[in-house]
């Protein structure tokens, strides 16, 4: 009876794998495949009689349809056979008996008969195993990170080490098929039917990079914050996609050989958001504080403070509390001093005028009101003083 069924299973089969197959990419594909098998259209629109051919096996002359964005990969007995990365129709071709067709290698009887032979000894099954894969080339997006605590990394702008909580997502690209499909992808995934995506919560592979991505984030950020072409800028992360993916997939090639070994790179990110510590933050603070108040900017704001804090002395106790402010010895010569702040220093006087030499009172107080310090009443008053009138 076993034989019987053999029998009818080998020539049936044998049968229904002489037609030709028309392979293209399956329906309701999610964007973020990345490896799955080509299909068989045996029907379209009602119409098609090839429903009954063999999962694992191609019959020649068989077309397969690459479409934009995607690389084919060919197998034959479980070893990658050839690869395509080029958009277009393809022909199969295939010297393993179990592909011949009296449709496309001509002969009736020879190929049929041959392969109803082969397949008896199978119990019925075809003796090999064809399979064509649609890889992406395209950037596989959603691929998320998170980091539940803060992670820690030495900031270039700041100085010292900071600690953040971020969030993000990145995009991958699979830039070796074959590297890919070697080392990496389960043999689970590499049957009719399966799909391997990145994002799939149930893909412990995909698990795993995730798990290298995290672990790869705070070296990450110390490449990007520690790299002056990037200004040393923490804040410059969310504004550069590329830049920061370069630095992040340069850590995980490092540390766990991505693209050499598995034929993968981050092309993009996206910080969604970066939540200092409050040490961090208040460091942060610190630091933006200093970096408003440096160079010209800082010179002006100090030169502000100080004619505020004279006016305000001038109005609150006259004169007496201008030169109490140390104006009446000297402080106009500073003011001088933070209006040229680079100029050299002048050269020793002889000897300077005494504290109470009326003339010297009266040059200052003249300089004082020319530069807008002091009023005319307020130097009418010093002059008075001065001359005891």
């Amino acid at each position: 009876m076993g034989l019987i069924q053999a029998a009818v299973g080998s020539i049936g089969g044998a049968l229904a794998d002489q037609w030709k197959d028309f392979y293209t990419v399956p329906d309701g594909l999610p964007s973020t495949a990345a490896l799955f098998a080509a299909v068989p259209r045996g029907t379209n629109a009602g119409r098609g009689s090839n429903t009954r051919a063999s999962s694992n096996i191609i019959t020649n002359g068989s077309r397969i349809v690459v479409p934009e964005g995607y690389g084919l990969l060919l197998m034959q007995d479980g070893a990658i056979t050839g690869f395509v990365a080029e958009p277009g129709g393809y022909e199969w071709n295939s010297n393993d008996l179990n592909s011949k067709s009296i449709f496309f290698d001509g002969g009736f009887v020879e190929p049929l008969i041959r392969q109803s032979w082969e397949r008896f000894k199978f119990g019925g099954q075809p003796g090999s195993q064809q399979a064509a894969f649609f890889v992406s080339l395209k950037e596989l997006p959603d691929n998320r990170f998170g980091t539940q605590s803060e992670i820690y990394w030495d900031d270039g702008y700041l100085n010292a080490q900071v600690g953040a909580i971020t969030r993000g997502s990145y995009t991958l690209k699979i830039v070796d098929p074959i590297l890919f499909v070697k080392n990496f992808v389960p043999a689970a995934y590499l049957q009719p039917g399966q799909v391997f995506d990145f994002t799939d919560l149930d893909n412990a592979a995909a698990s795993q990079l995730f798990n290298e991505v995290v672990g790869s984030l705070a070296p990450a950020f110390s490449l990007y914050t520690n790299d002056p072409a990037k200004g040393n800028r923490i804040t410059k992360i969310q504004q550069d996609a590329v830049g920061f993916a370069q630095s992040l997939s340069a850590v995980v090639e490092n540390a766990y050989q991505w693209r050499s070994d598995r034929g993968l790179v981050i092309a993009k990110t996206a910080i969604v958001s970066i939540e200092y510590d409050a040490n961090t933050k208040e460091l942060l603070k610190t630091v933006q504080r200093a970096d408003a108040l440096s160079g010209a900017r800082g010179n002006s704001n100090l030169q502000a403070s100080v004619a505020q804090g004279i006016q305000s002395a001038g109005q609150n106790a006259g004169v007496g509390g201008l030169m109490g402010m140390g104006i009446a010895t000297g402080g106009l010569g500073g003011l001088a001093g933070l209006q040229q702040p680079v100029a050299p220093a002048p050269a020793p006087a002889a000897a300077a005028p005494a504290a109470d030499d009326p003339v010297a009172k009266l040059t200052r107080a003249k300089q004082m009101l020319d530069a807008g310090l002091i009023t005319q009443a307020d130097y009418d008053a010093v002059k008075a003083k001065a001359l005891g009138l």
